[in-house]
């Protein structure tokens, strides 16, 4: 018995089954993001591509990972004068230092302006309940003594 399962386990590794190891069923995410391209990259390809014949476009486009498609299209930019544009930096300008430190100051005030009017509130409330002991404790002492001390 024992020599058919070892055997068997001899016979399962030699044809390529896996033994004791086992996958991680964990999925990533993703794998790469999407790749992005500078204008400078662009115009530096486009320049090489249409300097080669037929079969060194086709290592160009494998040593790059790129597809003809991609060429065609940065041929269609380079043409309307877009790759001047593709250049800037995408998303928002950048912020002046002035301005945000203006912002962070005006929600700093705001915050504090809250927290006066909180203490305010808790400052009257104070008073009030002060004086509203003094009265029971005055009321109480007459109640008592016949007059206050």
């Amino acid at each position: 018995m024992t020599v058919t399962k070892v055997n068997s386990v001899v016979s399962r590794a030699h044809a390529g089954a896996m033994t004791d190891e086992i996958p991680d069923p964990e999925v990533p995410l993703r794998a790469k993001p999407p790749r992005s391209y500078s204008a400078r990259y662009k115009a530096e390809i486009l320049a090489e591509y249409e300097t080669l014949d037929k079969a060194g476009k086709g290592a160009l486009l494998r040593r790059e990972g790129l597809y003809s498609s991609l060429i065609s299209e940065w041929r269609k930019q380079r043409d309307r004068g877009a790759l001047a544009e593709l250049a800037k930096p995408s998303g928002r300008p950048p912020v002046d230092p002035v301005e945000r430190e203006v912002a962070r100051l005006r929600r700093e005030n705001e915050r504090l302006a809250g927290e006066l009017d909180k203490a305010k509130k808790v400052i009257e409330v104070q008073g009030k309940l002060s004086a509203l002991l003094e009265q029971l404790a005055t009321d109480s002492q007459t109640k008592k003594g016949g007059e206050p001390r």
